[in-house]
């Protein structure tokens, strides 16, 4: 194991219990937890680019209450092991399938950066919005020294044209290398983060978590949560 692949599985592998990127993610996951507890009977939410494999990290093995409904929403459906899961296709920019404030809680992690650009991100914002009571949605922050995605430093700052040529010739944190220019621009260019001026335009009536490690704020989470119940996770 080089030293990269160490720094990545200590670092981003959210598939490693005791991983940064696993323990931030636990941290927040609190948010939404307090905004189930403070809604009665039955519950039910979206989940806006959600896998099983996230909620059974963050729920541990433990069985959501009955009166929790959880629908993923994905561009190809996942196979689901929980009676109380259903999982469907769909695109998050537009959701005609489903009424306004459908759902109690629209939840979505670290999916808005991957709709588009920002008209695409807006869309996205605005279906959350309509069809959900609730919404909780995280993204990374783009001033982050370490992109999320690629592992790289400053990835996100490089010309367009680094950036392909060293997913060519490199792999890069999630992404495997693609030595054909087309597919690693692809890639490259179908991830726009967003910085807390965007977040904020996006979500204007959210309140904004920013969870921070060693001092730098690394991602944002917008929600919304009853008058007077604030979120007990605190940055």
């Amino acid at each position: 194991m080089n030293a990269a692949t160490r720094f990545h599985r200590r670092f981003a592998d959210n598939r490693n219990q005791q991983s940064v990127a696993t323990r931030l993610r636990r941290r927040r996951f609190q948010i939404l937890l307090d905004m189930i507890n403070t809604t009665e009977g039955r519950l039910t939410i979206l989940d806006i680019g959600g896998q099983p494999q996230y909620w059974e990290m963050m729920i541990a093995g433990e069985s959501l209450p009955r009166n929790i409904q959880v629908t993923l929403l994905n561009v190809e459906t996942h196979a689901v092991s929980r009676p109380n899961f259903t999982s469907v296709v769909g695109d998050g920019r537009a959701m005609p399938q489903f009424a306004d404030r459908q759902f109690d809680i629209v939840f979505s992690n670290s999916t808005i950066e991957h709709v588009g650009g920002f008209p695409d991100q807006q869309r996205m914002a605005a279906e959350v919005r309509r069809v959900g009571r609730q919404y909780y949605v995280q993204t990374p922050n783009r001033y982050f020294p370490i992109e999320p995605h690629f592992m790289f430093p400053l990835f996100q700052f490089l010309p367009i044209g680094l950036r392909v040529w060293l997913l060519q010739h490199f792999d890069l944190g999630w992404h495997p290398r693609l030595p054909d220019r087309h597919d690693a621009q692809r890639e490259v260019t179908g991830i726009r983060l967003l910085s807390r001026r965007d977040v904020v335009a996006l979500f204007p009536e959210a309140t904004i978590f920013e969870e921070k490690y060693c001092g730098l704020v690394k991602s944002f989470v917008a929600y919304t949560a009853p008058a007077g119940r604030p979120a007990s996770v605190r940055s």
